[in-house]
């Protein structure tokens, strides 16, 4: 069974932002392995802690990954 995990920082996306995701990576995986894989293909979004994430030794938190977006924060 595919287990897909998306890892994102805490508050970056919306409750339904999140649920496209879910929607959108399980219907790119039921592309490439076909319907039969549907019930068992699993796709799991992590929410890290804002700080707790960093790029180069930068932490970063919601409103930093907005910036780099060019997006205001959710």
């Amino acid at each position: 069974m595919p287990l897909v995990t998306i890892d994102v920082i805490k508050d970056v996306f919306t409750n339904d932002q999140k649920a496209d995701l879910i929607d959108k990576v399980t219907e790119a995986m039921i592309q490439v392995e076909g319907e039969a894989m549907r019930p068992v293909t699993w796709v799991r979004i992590m929410e890290v802690e804002q700080g707790d994430w960093a790029i180069g030794g930068q932490r970063l938190g919601a409103a930093d990954v907005h910036a780099l977006g060019g997006k205001k924060a959710a």
